[in-house]
């Protein structure tokens, strides 16, 4: 039987970040596996008065299915912790740095991890400076937000002042970093096992919002096309880099691949989607494991992990 299966569980949705509708989409996925496995599930949207809602339900465990600010990045992890109540995933400490990029790299590079080369940028930094570190073309992200939001691909000066003015709309700073030619995968983390990696091939010219969320005309190859050798690498990379950070319970963690072959990280998603598109339960699924029992056994990480 499931530790929680007679209790009451709160599935945390929706929230203000710019992945509202993701969320949206995830957390209802999640509660619907929950009620047909008869458990006690009940949506919280937290876009408003997310205390006073908490306060009434009286939840024994949270579900948390909150992407992007304000549910990624230890502000939700932190009020479930002052309320006393359990919550699925990574701790307040391992969100907050697993939403930053530019602390998440800073770690990995000091473990001698491969990622990307990156600056931090800001609206004063010159395009010329950033071509002589990074080469061209190179990208522009915020620091502080997922689902390739705000990414913009910079080929030219023009397209650098956009980028700046895009990814400059949202807070936690910015930074560039280098482009890499090769092929993007993902590793799903559940519990202390790496699960098969996924290579997504989309229509444009990146793996954009548009290409995760919104498209039908994106690839996705399970397996991925790694020989045998580098399957195992990119499953034990993806798990030295989630533990480097401190993260828990499940997870996601993207690579991209140089123009060499070697896997590079991109970064580590701490909630991530649970949506018809969304990749760890595709990963799992090719393993044998339904979207529901993937579900069940997030929910039953909770007391080991916290």
């Amino acid at each position: 039987m499931s530790n929680w299966q007679s209790k009451r569980v709160a599935v945390l949705y929706g929230g203000n970040s710019s992945e509202r509708e993701v969320s949206l989409n995830s957390g209802k996925a999640v509660f619907d596996a929950l009620k047909r496995l008869n458990y006690d599930a009940h949506l919280v949207d937290t876009k408003t008065n997310a205390i006073g809602q908490l306060a009434s339900l009286q939840p024994d465990v949270a579900f948390i299915v909150l992407h992007g600010p304000g549910g990624e990045d230890g502000r939700i992890q932190a009020l479930l912790e002052a309320m006393e109540i359990p919550y699925t995933g990574s701790d307040v400490a391992a969100s907050a740095i697993a939403m930053d990029k530019l602390k998440c790299k800073m770690i990995w590079r000091g473990l001698n991890l491969p990622t990307a080369d990156y600056q931090l940028i800001n609206e004063s930094s010159q395009f010329e400076d950033l071509v002589a570190s990074l080469g061209l073309p190179f990208f522009v992200k915020p620091a502080c937000e997922g689902s390739s939001i705000g990414v913009s691909k910079v080929i030219c000066p023009e397209s650098f002042q956009a980028a700046l003015l895009d990814a400059g709309r949202f807070k936690g700073g910015m930074l560039a970093e280098a482009f890499m030619s090769g092929r993007e995968f993902t590793v799903p983390i559940l519990g202390a096992k790496a699960y098969p990696s996924i290579s997504m091939i989309p229509s444009k010219e990146f793996y954009d919002y548009e290409s995760k969320y919104l498209r039908d005309d994106t690839s996705y190859l399970i397996p991925s096309g790694l020989s045998d050798d580098n399957e195992i690498h990119i499953q034990r990379l993806a798990k030295t880099a989630f533990e480097a950070i401190g993260c828990s319970g499940w997870g996601r963690v993207d690579f991209i691949e140089s123009a060499d072959g070697e896997l590079n990280l991109l970064e580590l998603n701490t909630v991530p989607g649970m949506t018809n598109h969304s990749l760890v339960p595709m990963s799992l699924a090719s393993v044998g494991v339904g979207f529901d029992s993937v579900v069940e056994q997030i929910l039953n990480l909770v007391e080991s992990t916290q």
